[in-house]
């Protein structure tokens, strides 16, 4: 049996689409089980869920009082009957062979442990901004080298994917997610089953339709969260995860200690406009370019202004966290927005 886990909270507009795309695999239904762990959602989507369930009775709400994505993970997992287990998220719609392709992949590829497809970045709406963030997550410039979700042309090793498809006994090896971790904890999890010595391998052929957040201040949040947590996640695995997470934090050094230093020394000076200079052009580049694609002239402003947003609000979040780790304080950040 396989068995598909997906955390919610309030995911109303996004949640029947799904559902719905769930429900077109091309897997035998009879051989399926799909858990909604729920972290008491106050609009409608407890109700969605429910309805579906009357008719499917292979799909289950399952409650989560903690509200926290691993605290539903994990409760999926040890609910779950399947011996393998697909982690999703409900902001995305997923392509009828998903599943299929997922545990054929799990099952034939050498010393797999996970596996996953690549994210279609879509903007939740048609508004500039959802637009300009959803480019903003799928460029290299913004992402760095995220296969993920800058895409890839072949079947490859990768230190993580979105989501996820599971052997089921990689968890009693490896231990449950960590309950630390309100986010990252799919990166920390990937970086235990690598050190376990298991493999994570993106087939780049399943691309998941994943609508992004529709506002620059969530997007501002969710990369402060993504670098808070970072160094956390660093900790409990001895070691960093991958390089691309120190550029953000570089560049806002650079800013910080550029426009500090540069009264003393012309060379520091030219240096630090020289790092702001390649940082706009390529910003700007970009920009032009969507917007010319877009249609929206908006772009060419708005574009670069998200970049800067996701970059350091990241850096400042690592800072904290690295801070946190220093002086041992509790790390804490909202849940469930």
């Amino acid at each position: 049996m396989l068995s598909v886990v997906c955390p919610i909270y309030n995911e109303e507009k996004y949640i029947s689409k799904c559902i719905d795309s769930l429900l077109q695999q091309k897997y035998p239904k009879n051989n399926l089980e799909i858990l909604f762990v729920d972290g008491m959602s106050i609009d409608r989507t407890r109700d969605i869920v429910q309805d579906y369930s009357i008719k499917y009775p292979f799909i289950r709400l399952i409650n989560n009082p903690f509200r926290i994505v691993p605290y539903a993970m994990n409760i999926g997992i040890t609910s779950a009957k399947g011996d393998v287990i697909v982690r999703i998220d409900a902001h995305c719609e997923y392509p009828n062979n998903y599943l299929y392709e997922l545990e054929k992949n799990l099952l034939t590829l050498e010393n797999a442990e996970n596996v996953g497809g690549i994210c279609e970045t879509l903007p939740c709406n048609n508004s500039a901004s959802a637009i300009g963030i959803a480019i903003a997550l799928s460029s290299p410039f913004g992402m760095g080298n995220s296969h993920f979700r800058i895409g890839a042309d072949k079947v490859m090793k990768v230190d993580t994917v979105p989501f996820g498809c599971f052997r089921r006994d990689i968890f009693y090896k490896i231990g449950l997610y960590d309950t630390d971790l309100i986010r990252n904890q799919d990166d920390e999890l990937n970086g235990r089953i690598i050190k376990y010595g298991g493999t994570i391998y993106l087939i780049p052929s399943l691309k998941i339709k994943y609508y992004a957040r529709d506002s620059i201040l969530k997007i501002r949040k969710m990369f402060y969260e993504y670098g808070l947590f970072k160094p956390l996640v660093n900790k409990k695995l001895g070691h960093p995860t991958t390089i691309r997470q120190f550029f953000p934090l570089v560049f806002l050094l650079c800013i910080v200690l550029g426009s500090l230093l540069s009264i003393f020394s012309k060379w520091i000076l030219y240096s630090f406009i020289s790092i702001l200079l390649i940082y706009g052009i390529i910003a700007i580049s970009i920009s032009f370019k969507s917007a010319k694609e877009y249609k929206q002239i908006s772009l060419i402003v708005l574009l670069p202004f998200i970049f800067l947003n996701i970059h350091l609000s990241y850096a400042c979040g690592y800072i904290t966290g690295i801070y946190k780790l220093l002086f041992k304080k509790n790390f804490i950040a909202e849940v469930n927005r």
